[in-house]
């Protein structure tokens, strides 16, 4: 039996934690800010940011049947030295919109038979605060809806005080949205859909009601069934509530280090996590000052693989966390009518950042809209907080675990409108990590480049190159591949850092710095664009930093330079010969 506290991956059941002695981040002092808002509240997170596990430590912090059990579960958190008045005084009832599954058809059914079964089982564990006859006179009843109205109405007779937790809120109506279309959708959530008429029964009936998903616009949607809550999505006093700040991840390192089970050095692993996993920020008043938050899911995978196999995992994406690609493809397909949604998502995988305003909410009906979409993104966790502006914000890609996913996307738009053989450009990246044999890897990509532009006029240019770029070296996994990473006080275009932990074979690192000219530009300036990029890369090339990422392998200073989309020129730039 582990003397240590195990990662709690995929476990977000709060008592089981608790009971069998997992690690615990603890969030707890996040209860009396909540308490000190609002009775009725909304948060919207990313997938897998520990919703679960916050909204579960909630239903035993205040369930009545609980009240017992809070030191035992509870001790050395920070709740159970300073504990609410509110502390084990709720009957709670705990729903999780993603149990309910099925087809469309039986999406009715499934959903009364879900209601029916927890109200049910509530009024059956909370029996003992009820007249003897409860349980008898709920017998007699048999649609979920009934069953909800004779609930709440015993509540209210004695006097009963109601906590309401919803998990996933929205997981099967965004299901519905994306795969089934809007019409479905606006049936269940408009007029009598069922969706709706069940929010309506919410209102009136709980002394407090937290409710979370990953998406504002079911909420929207039932506005007149449901206008109670009050958005904490962007509240800065919750921006650290949920996800790993970079303190919190050392202290866990730390705790495996201690406990022996983790050989690794603290550095190297904040180093390795922090590109791919951190960057998170939820609200535009903290962007400046508050620590950008690690997608906390992902440590977990990450560290657990460090700690049950000594080596960072081969995949750096925890696919759970990854949005569906199937879903990304929902989201565009009405730009056959009118492009929008493509091009946001074009402009921020070319870019790295968008400009927008994120909104609280908005209906179904405005996802087509290119700002609507940009909150979307938002909401999903495929944008982040990153610069403000006041009016509007920077909204940009938090990481390189999200990057990836836009790169793919971008992949496959531009291998739709002229295909490259990706296999021939995966042996050449073999070739460049093995044996140093660069110029190959070079060659094919920009000679794609080429053939991809001289099909689309319109891609020409500086952004579209860096884009182009992104989307095939993003194939290359013998590298972590970085655009703009700050070295030695200035960014460069593409640092090709060696993945060792994965592929100790790699002998040769790479920086590329390209240099894009119109083709209207002179040959005067294109010789003194090359003399500065020049400069630039051994500039960055000579950094520290550089020196220990590519440590034990050869670095390769590559420039670039393109006018149009012909290839002007490319050579490696060799280090002053004293360094």
């Amino acid at each position: 039996m582990a003397t240590y506290r195990a990662l709690p991956y995929g476990i977000s059941d709060f008592r089981r934690i608790r009971r069998e002695n997992y690690y615990l981040v603890d969030k707890s002092s996040f209860i009396t800010k909540l308490e000190e808002t609002a009775s009725f509240l909304f948060l919207i997170r990313p997938r897998r940011f520990g919703k679960s596990l916050f909204l579960s430590m909630l239903r035993y912090y205040y369930d009545i049947a609980e009240k017992d059990n809070f030191q035992e579960l509870f001790k050395g958190l920070w709740i159970a030295e300073h504990p609410t008045w509110n502390q084990g005084r709720f009957q709670v009832m705990h729903i999780d919109f993603s149990q309910i599954g099925g087809t469309i058809d039986e999406l009715t059914e499934n959903f009364d038979g879900y209601m029916r079964m927890k109200f049910t089982n509530f009024a059956r564990k909370y029996a003992a605060y009820y007249p003897k006859d409860y349980l008898d006179e709920l017998n007699k009843y048999s649609s979920a809806s009934d069953i909800m109205n004779y609930v709440h109405d015993a509540a209210k007779d004695q006097g009963c005080s109601l906590y309401l937790i919803v998990d996933e809120y929205d997981n099967f109506t965004n299901t519905v949205l994306n795969e089934k279309g809007e019409n479905i959708y606006h049936a269940m959530t408009h007029a009598s859909g069922f969706y709706r008429d069940v929010f309506k029964k919410f209102k009136g009936n709980y002394d407090r009601i937290l409710m979370m998903g990953v998406s504002p616009v079911t909420l929207d949607d039932l506005t007149s069934g449901y206008n109670i809550a009050t958005s904490i999505t962007m509240d800065s006093r919750f921006n650290r509530m949920l996800g790993f700040s970079e303190t919190e991840v050392r202290e866990m390192i730390r705790y495996y280090q201690e406990a022996g089970v983790l050989q690794a050095d603290e550095e190297q692993l904040i180093t390795e996590m922090k590109p791919w996993y951190d960057g998170y920020c939820f609200s535009d008043e903290v962007i400046y000052t508050d620590p950008k938050m690690f997608n906390c899911d992902m440590v977990t995978y990450y560290l657990n693989s460090f700690i049950q196999n000594g080596r960072a995992p081969k995949e750096m994406i925890d696919r759970n966390t990854s949005m569906d690609y199937a879903k990304l493809n929902n989201l565009i397909k009405l730009d056959q009518l009118d492009g929008d949604r493509k091009g946001v998502l074009l402009e921020i995988a070319e870019k790295g950042s968008i400009t927008g305003k994120v909104a609280n909410s908005f209906p179904a009906a405005q996802l087509t809209d290119p700002e609507m979409f940009k909150s979307l993104l938002f909401y999903y966790g495929m944008l982040t907080f990153t610069d403000d502006y006041g009016i509007e914000q920077e909204l940009g890609i938090p990481n390189n675990n999200v990057r990836k996913q836009y790169y793919e996307f971008l992949l496959r738009e531009y291998q739709n409108l002229r295909p490259v053989d990706l296999s021939g450009l995966i042996r050449c990246y073999r070739d460049a990590a093995l044996n140093g044999e660069w110029r190959s890897m070079m060659d094919y990509i920009l000679q794609a480049y080429h053939d991809t532009t001289s099909v689309r006029s319109l891609i020409e240019g500086e952004r579209n190159l860096q884009g182009f770029m992104n989307a095939y070296l993003n194939l290359n996994t013998y590298y972590l591949t970085a655009p703009e990473v700050e070295l030695n006080h200035g960014y460069c275009d593409f640092f090709l850092m060696p993945d060792l932990i994965r592929w100790p074979m790699v002998k040769h690192s790479y920086i590329l710095e390209l240099k894009y000219l119109s083709i209207s530009d002179t040959e005067e300036k294109a010789e003194k664009q090359w003399a500065e990029a020049v400069e630039q890369i051994k500039q960055y090339g000579q950094g520290k930093k550089v020196q220990l990422l590519t440590s034990g392998t050869q670095l390769h200073l590559i420039v670039a330079q393109i006018q149009g989309y012909e290839k002007k020129r490319v050579e490696e730039i060799s280090l002053p010969v004293n360094f």
